[in-house]
């Protein structure tokens, strides 16, 4: 499969490795090679993409089904997983341990990709190395050489292969030793071929040679007289007649002549008979006709005489009607009328059938056309119903339409559309790219703000925005572009009435359609809220040159104290936002108001220093609500305290003195 991807997108095996190809077991940790192949298999058979190919591989992923050829050449769905290298990375810091990591046993190639699978093994083989089951037990995460894995309160051992068996080994640069394994399992499994090849011909002879036996016992079944299978006897008969016949033919030649006469004699006699019979049979069967005839004949008779003489003439005038319809399957007999009859009637209902549903097709049709207008329109829904019977209130309300002198109203109607509908869209046009703008300025401002606060040594971090990939959003920008682009121009005729239709759909969703209100209702505040025309992510950045070193989407993956910064940004970024701030302002006298009700509680004091610099850079006016155990990290930040504690148990005092009360206060001094 990397083949196939590689050749696609013209790279080489080495731009696009897989995990295991550059992690290998140093020679002296060698008795953990087993245990070390079972944790880090999963990310040994990773694939390793660098930022400049990922968008090129995750786009052929996504592109096709995964396949691999299997044996007998079967096409079978495939697995790939692949990991995104980031360009530059933190190198992480390792927990401390007394005894030896499963991490500390693996030897990393050097390469681009050393660095992310140093910082990968610190967080995959992070497993103290068990020499026995107590040391195994007292650890929260730990290995056996037999491939035991403990993970907190997780225990896992997969023996569904031998932990020393090199066939299954992902791991090394090298592989000679599996190479060896497979080989020597190859010739193993080609001789089990070769005796099982041997053993399949001769049983395959022993089976056709015990089937001849069987075939010739079942035909012996089929005999009950020696006489019949007696071969010499039947031989020998036959040599005696074939005796006898040459010394008659041989005794005379008048004999055969006779015989021949005899022969032609009885032919003849046989083809003589033959046509007597042939002859007879016709004989009897035309005056069987001829008689049958003359019955016809009488009763046919018979039926015309008594018939009325005024159904006759009726009869009569619709003779050519019937020779039309029935041509050449008008009855002969009187006798076939009756059937006839009964063909005619069953055509006729069967014509009168279908036509009754080609008729219920073209009102079930007809309803759907009224339905179509009522639709449309409708307020006409109080005098007019989508029924069949109500087809010459349609037809009338048509006929007015049609002498109403539309056409007339068209160029007040165009100038209409032109001064109301579409210049109020590009209005509102105009004034949601006014609230878009403001988005970024206040992001631009806020990243002043951010800027000034150092994220990381030697790093800031600053807001990013991009425009977001939601389809409906997209599309309605699209769509109001498209309506009022000339929507200044004086030319009328430019308003065709697909530029209505497309109008009206968009004023029609805003009002909420019959059926769609809700989903209307939340389009619209979808659209129409430009904050949902991006998506915003945090870059860190490097102050120096500016590159980035950390792009943040969402805080997936990311240890505690980097959540709590992040969200310590994204928090002060809000409030920002929120207020509107002016950044350099030298007098401001807004009222930056935020209450924090031990959000520090839990936090590292240098996340929690962080975030009371970055909330003074905003120029936040910052109530604090905080257990004791903060206070020493707080207190520079703080001006006045509002100190509660209840004595007693039962009511609550509060006292307020200013940050150097509280001080000569808490250093025993009176003021």
């Amino acid at each position: 499969m990397r083949a196939e991807l590689c050749a696609a997108l013209g790279l080489t095996p080495d731009d696009l490795p897989y995990a295991g190809e550059l992690l290998d077991v140093f020679d002296e940790h060698a008795q953990w090679r087993g245990a070390a192949e079972r944790v880090l298999r999963g990310f040994a058979l990773s694939l390793l993409v660098p930022p400049q190919h990922y968008d090129a591989v995750a786009g052929w992923v996504n592109g096709r089904r995964l396949t691999f050829h299997g044996s007998g050449g079967k096409v079978t769905g495939a697995k790939l997983v692949y990991e995104r290298v980031a360009r530059q990375r933190v190198r992480l810091q390792r927990s401390e341990h007394d005894g030896l990591l499963l991490a500390d046993c693996i030897d990393v190639k050097d390469g681009q990709f050393r660095e992310y699978l140093i910082n990968e093994l610190t967080k995959r083989a992070d497993f103290r190395c068990a020499a026995s089951l107590e040391e195994f037990g007292s650890q929260r995460r730990a290995v056996t050489r037999e491939g035991q894995v403990r993970s907190g309160e997780r225990h896992e051992k997969d023996d569904r292969y031998r932990i020393d068996d090199p066939r299954r080994w992902v791991l090394g640069w090298a592989n000679e030793r599996k190479i060896a394994a497979l080989r020597a399992e190859l010739a193993e499994l080609e001789a089990e071929r070769d005796a099982t090849a041997c053993e399949q011909a001769r049983l395959s002879g022993l089976r056709e040679a015990l089937q001849e036996r069987l075939d010739a016992l079942l035909r012996l079944e089929g005999f009950r007289d020696w006489a019949d299978i007696d071969v010499d006897e039947a031989q020998s008969r036959a040599s005696d007649l074939e005796a006898e016949r040459v010394r008659l033919q041989a005794g005379s030649s008048r004999l055969e002549e006779i015989a021949r006469a005899l022969e032609d004699n009885a032919k003849q006699a046989e083809a003589v008979a033959n046509s007597i019979e042939q002859l007879t049979g016709r004989l009897a069967t035309t005056a069987a006709r001829a008689k049958q005839a003359e019955l016809d004949k009488n009763r046919d008779d018979e039926l015309v005489a008594n018939q009325p003489h005024g159904a006759l003439a009726a009869a009569r005038e619709s003779y050519p009607a019937l020779d039309e319809r029935l041509g050449k399957n008008r009855p002969k007999r009187a006798a076939e009328c009756a059937e006839t009859e009964n063909a005619l009637a069953a055509d006729l209902h069967q014509r009168i059938d279908r036509l009754n549903k080609e008729l219920g097709g073209y009102a079930q049709s007809l309803i759907q056309s009224m339905l179509k207008v009522l639709t449309r329109w409708p307020e006409l829904r109080g005098d007019m119903d989508a029924n069949v019977d109500a087809r010459q209130e349609f037809l009338a309300y048509r006929d007015r339409i049609a002498t109403d002198d539309l056409p007339r109203f068209e160029s007040e109607f165009k100038e209409q559309l032109n001064k109301n509908a579409i210049q109020e869209l590009a209005g509102f046009n105009n004034w949601l790219h006014r609230q878009a703008s403001v988005i970024d300025e206040r992001v631009e401002r806020i990243n002043e703000a951010l800027g000034a606060v150092p994220y990381n040594p030697g790093r800031f971090i600053r807001l990013e925005k991009e425009p977001t990939n939601n389809q409906d959003v997209a599309q309605f920008r699209s769509d109001l572009r498209n309506l009022t682009n000339d929507s200044l121009a004086l030319d009328g005729d430019q308003y065709s009435e697909q530029r209505f239709l497309d109008v009206k759909r968009i004023i029609e969703r805003f009002r909420g359609r019959d059926g769609y209100a809700e989903s209307d209702k939340n389009w619209t505040r979808r659209v129409t809220d430009v904050r949902n025309w991006f998506v915003f992510s945090a870059s860190e950045r490097d102050v120096e040159t500016g590159a980035e070193w950390e792009h943040y989407s969402d805080s997936d993956g990311k240890s505690g104290g980097q959540k709590e910064k992040l969200a310590y940004t994204i928090l002060a970024a809000s409030l920002a936002y929120q207020f509107g701030l002016e950044w350099g302002a030298q007098r401001s006298r807004d009222f930056r108001f935020a209450v924090i009700d031990e959000a520090f509680g839990r936090g590292s004091d240098v996340s929690t220093r962080y975030a009371l610099d970055l909330f003074a850079t905003l120029g936040l006016q910052l109530l604090i609500v905080t257990p004791l155990q903060k206070v020493h990290v707080i207190e520079p930040y703080v001006k006045a305290i509002g100190f509660v504690d209840n004595p007693t148990g039962t009511f609550s005092r509060l006292q307020t003195m200013t940050i150097e009360e509280y001080r000569t206060r808490r250093d025993g001094r009176r003021p």
